[in-house]
């Protein structure tokens, strides 16, 4: 395999440098952690799981015009990115009260919000992503007000496009968080969705039984993740036929 340069390396993925200027390859581990990596696991075949997940929900974006950094998928673990300037934040939306907003609001979890809600958390994990408003978000220079109309924008055109798939194979989309980044073209910019989409990213409650098929899985100790994981990804037609690890490239300092 060819040796690459590791750009940087997060809780879930590893990135390298990519075959051209302008691109890296994003590979996913079968690590998986909660509440700021206090919990840690690892789970076999869930980078694989994930990869072919992201890679479902990046195209489908791209198929309905909305504008993402994925090229294209590489192999079991690693898939072709555009390289951009994240933006640091995390967008969540939110349609059902779940997490932290039912501790903050003191709502049920599974309550139907009254409409589709977003909410800005700053990325850091020594401070536990905090909530933040749109007036720090400015104040800071984080992004700025026409930043800030685009990305509302764009997480509610995702909201809408994750609902209407996940409701079509009996999934209920509760909330889920983005990460969007700037791509320059000269002096200007323009705002695309990056990082991932998949059940690390989302809350997945099969709409019948209301049994969990993300992340809560391993948080609040439910039962198998990669079993929810794989439910996912067979009720949406990407279950991979072998999923097991993969070498990782060999680096170089």
């Amino acid at each position: 395999m060819a040796r690459r340069k590791k750009i940087y390396e997060g809780k879930a993925k590893i990135m390298y440098e990519g075959p051209e200027p302008g691109t890296l390859v994003q590979y996913f581990k079968d690590d998986a952690t909660a509440f700021n990596a206090e919990k840690k696991a690892t789970i076999e075949g869930k980078g694989v799981l994930n990869n072919r997940l992201s890679e479902f929900f990046m195209s489908g974006l791209t198929q309905v015009g909305i504008p993402n950094h994925f090229i294209k998928r590489l192999n079991m673990r690693e898939q072709l990115i555009r390289s951009v300037e994240i933006i640091p934040l995390e967008v969540i939306v939110r349609n059902f009260a779940a997490g932290s907003i039912s501790k903050r609001l003191g709502m049920a979890e599974g309550t139907p919000l009254p409409r589709p809600i977003v909410e800005f958390c700053y990325k850091d994990d020594a401070l536990g992503d905090p909530l933040v408003s749109e007036e720090h978000i400015i104040a800071f220079g984080w992004a700025n007000q026409q930043d800030l109309d685009d990305m509302i924008a764009l997480a509610l055109r995702v909201n809408d496009f994750m609902s209407g798939v996940m409701l079509a194979v009996g999934i209920k989309l509760v909330d889920f968080k983005i990460e969007i980044g700037r791509i320059w073209e000269n002096d200007f910019h323009r705002l695309i969705v990056a990082d991932e989409i998949s059940p690390d990213s989302c809350r997945l409650w099969d709409i019948e039984t209301g049994r969990k098929l993300d992340k809560d899985v391993f948080r609040r100790d439910l039962g198998s993740l990669a079993d929810a994981y794989t439910e996912v990804a067979r009720r949406l037609g990407v279950l991979p036929s072998n999923v097991t690890h993969a070498p990782k490239p060999t680096l170089i300092n």
